[in-house]
């Protein structure tokens, strides 16, 4: 990429899947390109908060690595069997929130190494809220991605400043809007909830697991649309191949991880590392038929900000 070209990193939510965009940073960080942005939302912003916070790929991985099931869910018993109907969530908050606060530690958006964005959703007003701006930057990181991963029924609603949020992911699961709006630069998203392959029944067995699978739909579905005629600035999609891994599969890191790294080092080797040729790609047709075909497992195109018929 020519040192001049800045761009914006969008990492979508998709739970555990999520882990793969710790191997996404791996290969930006072996071609030598950096983020002048990152937007994320639910377990996208947790993997971009702590690449923001000066974490390592290596050390994300190691910790990734380390994370346990227990480390995240905790049944909220009490609840359930004392306010029944009235109960928050099906989980309690502390596991995941002490291992966010693990990872980001005390940070605020001012404290960050690189500019992030981290998409949640207001439960009163029913609208997008996007964290990091003006006005935002004192808010604590761990307040802000509890949030942001704070799937409603799942996780309790977090509360910050009075106000009630909960995961991004239920308006914008892959928050290309939010980063149209923060800038103008070429985008490079990477969307790890697709949902094409088919669970068997003991995937979907009982309530959580089946809330969780049609949120899948739900999430891909809405990502779907919100491409289908894109307008913003020009836009490289990257998908890792892990729509056969389910959202909470903890014994799937590093699969997860290598997916992000070979599907984001396939997209980048084609474009030849600038992405400043993607506004003059005929579209639909990336790369040129002259170029080698890029991995069948990996889903990859490239959506110009105005398309351009193919000589």
């Amino acid at each position: 990429m020519k040192a001049k070209t800045q761009f914006s990193l969008v990492l979508s939510g998709g739970g555990l899947k999520g882990l793969a965009h710790i191997g996404v940073f791996r290969a930006l960080e072996e071609c030598g390109l950096v983020p002048d942005l990152v937007v994320g939302s639910s377990m996208g912003s947790l993997i971009g908060a702590a690449w923001a916070c000066g974490m390592t790929t290596e050390d994300m991985t190691a910790r990734a690595l380390r994370v346990e099931r227990r480390h995240v869910f905790r049944v909220a018993h009490t609840d359930m069997a004392l306010r029944r109907m009235l109960s928050p969530a099906v989980y309690r908050r502390e596991p995941l929130e002490t291992l966010i606060r693990s990872i980001v530690g005390s940070c605020t958006f001012r404290d960050l190494r690189h500019r992030l964005l981290v998409s949640t959703v207001d439960l009163g007003s029913g609208r997008q809220f996007v964290w990091g701006g003006s006005g935002t930057e004192t808010a604590p990181l761990v307040d802000v991605v509890f949030a942001s991963c704070a799937l409603p029924g799942i996780f309790p609603p977090h509360e910050i400043g009075g106000r009630r949020y909960v995961d991004g992911a239920i308006i914008e699961n892959l928050p290309v809007r939010a980063a149209t709006a923060a800038a103008p630069w070429p985008i490079v998203a990477v969307n790890v909830a697709a949902t094409s392959v088919e669970r068997d029944g003991t995937e979907v067995a009982g309530f959580a697991a089946t809330y969780i699978r049609g949120l899948e739909i739900v999430m891909q579905t809405q990502i779907e649309a919100s491409l289908r005629n894109w307008s913003g600035p020009p836009l490289v999609l990257i998908q890792p191949p892990v729509a056969h891994v389910s959202m909470f599969a903890f014994d799937r890191t590093a699969e997860l991880v290598e997916a992000g790294y070979r599907a984001t080092q396939d997209a980048l080797q084609l474009l030849g590392g600038r992405l400043d040729r993607i506004a003059e790609a005929p579209h639909p047709r990336w790369p040129p038929a002259d170029e080698r075909p890029i991995r069948p497992s990996t889903v990859f195109a490239v959506l110009p900000a105005e398309p351009k018929t193919a000589a």
